[in-house]
């Protein structure tokens, strides 16, 4: 199985329950992509969708070009976010208080390429605009993205995002 759809409210085991029992219990290299489906447009549901494992969360009123295309995206490693919910996501980083101490510790293995790497990604750039900012190659900024999920043990890019705004790596508001 490549990607799953998954509800939010499922009888016996909640759809986030599911994913993170999937995903913990699937081999690393062999574990299915996820994509959390509900009706319930909650911040709650889309945080702890994403912390359990999510690669993506979408509305159930979703056209069917946009599932098919979100479904092509996952697949490919890359993240989804109902546009409604990306907005207040952002929104709520903006907004959340500053803390004066943050666990760094998840950034300590990565190399300074590497922390620059995911600096960039958390400030929005693509692979492309990286590698041009780094002047390196597309395909060394993919190597370097690929070692930043693994060494921060994130699943995809926004897992790897949000680690680099709570690590304070990238503040909200950088440009």
């Amino acid at each position: 199985v490549d990607v799953v759809l998954m509800d939010v409210r499922m009888p016996r085991m909640d759809g986030i329950e599911a994913t993170a029992e999937i995903l913990a219990r699937a081999p690393a290299e062999r574990a299915p992509k996820i994509i959390v489906l509900t009706t319930f447009d909650l911040d709650e549901y889309v945080v702890a969708a994403i912390r359990a494992g999510a690669s993506g969360f979408l509305l159930k009123d979703a056209q069917p070009e946009d599932l098919l295309g979100a479904i092509r995206t996952v697949h490919r490693g890359d993240a989804v976010i109902a546009p409604s919910a990306t907005r207040r996501l952002l929104e709520r980083v903006v907004s959340a208080p500053d803390p004066q101490e943050k666990d760094t510790s998840v950034l300590a293995p990565l190399t300074e390429r590497e922390r620059e790497v995911l600096t960039l990604m958390g400030r929005g750039f693509s692979n492309r605009e990286i590698g041009a900012e780094l002047f390196v190659a597309e395909a060394t900024v993919k190597t370097h993205v690929g070692r930043v999920l693994a060494k921060v043990g994130a699943r995809d890019r926004v897992q790897a995002v949000i680690i680099a705004f709570e690590t304070g790596l990238v503040a909200a508001g950088t440009e």
